[in-house]
């Protein structure tokens, strides 16, 4: 639920500074809310946590495929100080995007291999 607030609002800070014109940019506040449902979802009504874990770990998949490819040619024009399309704050959302939809999938999986040696441990 962290991580989707943190998108949610990152996606929110991104529109405004865009001037409210880059409707875009509220990319990640969509991830950010699907994620945080998913969080609910599996607290609220723990039967469900295994289906919600593995719909968040599959969202942050799409939207780690999804932005990686739009900033990726651009970071060596960003990290050189050049102008970069459509804007130095849209790759730096992206890139921070990005970079927190990894952390997610990488701690999800985590989460199912310790669920799998946890699962199997107590056989």
């Amino acid at each position: 639920m962290i991580f989707g607030f943190t998108l949610a609002v990152l996606g929110v800070a991104g529109f405004v500074s865009t001037g409210s014109s880059s409707f875009t940019s509220l990319i990640p506040a969509v991830f950010g809310v699907i994620l945080y449902i998913c969080g609910r979802v599996g607290t609220s009504a723990p039967h469900l946590r295994k289906h919600a874990m593995h719909v968040a770990a599959v969202v942050s998949l799409v939207g780690i495929l999804g932005v990686v490819p739009r900033f990726l040619g651009k970071l060596p024009a960003l990290f050189s100080g050049q102008p970069v399309e459509p804007s130095t704050t849209a790759v730096v959302l992206q890139l921070i995007t990005a970079v927190l939809l990894v952390i997610f999938l990488v701690l999800c999986i985590k989460s199912f291999i310790d669920a799998r040696k946890s699962r199997l441990a107590s056989k």
